[in-house]
């Protein structure tokens, strides 16, 4: 797999990273965009109204195999994303990627390594890669 464009984008955060340099400012800024995420998908549901979280048990038959639980299971939403919204929470999640990458480079650790590790482990345990 050819990750140079995650190599690209990790490298080009670590150049224009001046403000928060300090590890501990750097994980804190990421905590921070990654709960702003949150928010702006609960604002799409709370305040715009373009999309409809509903939280409730999803039944799944105690005999359904494995490659059958996804016919059962529900990603909870209803409706999408407006196009004001989605830009919001793409923006957002943009952000963490960036704090991401920052946090990655502090600690002197390759993006594109830990994704082709965790999609090796994905496809060579599949179901089992599961935590």
């Amino acid at each position: 797999m050819n990750f140079d464009p995650l190599n690209q984008f990790q490298e080009d955060v670590t150049n224009v990273l001046v403000r928060h340099k300090s590890l501990l400012d750097v994980i804190t800024k990421f905590q921070e965009s990654c709960s702003r995420v949150n928010r702006a998908v609960v604002k799409s549901a709370s305040n715009c109204g373009c999309i409809e979280i509903i939280g409730k048990h999803q039944k799944v038959p105690s005999d359904a195999t494995y490659e059958e639980i996804n016919q059962f299971l529900s990603n909870n939403i209803v409706g999408e994303l407006c196009d004001v919204c989605r830009d919001k929470v793409e923006q957002e999640i943009g952000n963490c990627l960036f704090y991401l990458a920052a946090v990655s480079s502090t600690l002197n650790i390759e993006l594109s390594d830990i994704m082709e590790k965790q999609w090796k482990n994905i496809k060579t345990l599949g179901k089992f890669s599961l935590y």
